[in-house]
């Protein structure tokens, strides 16, 4: 039981280390979950218009082709 007791007291003591992110951000230096979440959402969509630009050349090549 002493094990346990001890156990849990140590990750309580690691868990109040943790700088968990917030969803707006915060002076701790801690990211905030929207500027992420706004950061994929445009990478995601600047690929996206890539590749379907990379598939119109492509498909319109292979027509002529055929």
């Amino acid at each position: 039981m002493k094990r346990l007791m001890s156990y849990y007291k140590e990750s309580k003591k690691e868990l109040d280390k943790v700088l968990f992110p917030t969803w707006s951000g915060d002076d701790s230096g801690v990211g905030s979950v929207r500027g992420a979440a706004v950061s994929v959402v445009a990478v995601v969509s600047v690929v996206t218009l890539f590749l379907a630009l990379v598939d119109l050349i492509l498909s319109s090549i292979v027509a002529m082709l055929i």
